[in-house]
């Protein structure tokens, strides 16, 4: 199986599947990406796919992206697990409404001593309350 430039699968095993999504994913990657995510999980039981985006780009394409291939894994049984995602690309999953939708393994981000997906709003004190 071939996959764009955009990804690539690093293991495969019966109940999981590591993929790892490139730094330069384009809307037009997207169906290939999803293509080659559901070659490999048709016909298996299901199990996680780990999505390793360490060198994706943070932007709105990735989180496209994303999105897809969460539904590609749940339409063949598996489970997608967004490994990897940096504070930026975090924040952009937040922003656009999908941090209930993706799961995020964001146990790397401890390291780097942020407290991703987290969002903070300020009040200012001469606000009515509301």
């Amino acid at each position: 199986m071939s996959f764009p430039v955009a990804a690539g699968l690093t293991v495969m095993t019966n109940s999981a599947a590591t993929f790892a999504v490139g730094a330069t994913v384009g809307r037009a990657d997207i169906p290939g990406l999803c293509a080659g995510l559901a070659g490999l999980l048709r016909g298996r039981a299901g199990g996680i796919v780990t999505c390793d985006v360490t060198a994706a780009r943070a932007d709105v394409v990735t989180v496209e992206a994303l999105a897809r291939l969460e539904l590609t894994a749940r339409r063949h049984g598996w489970q997608l697990v967004v490994d990897g995602a940096g504070p930026e690309l975090l924040r952009l999953v937040v922003l656009v409404g999908l941090a209930g939708v993706l799961e995020l393994n964001v146990g790397r981000q401890a390291e780097q001593r942020e407290q991703a997906g987290r969002v903070e709003e300020a009040v200012d004190r001469g606000d009515p309350p509301g």
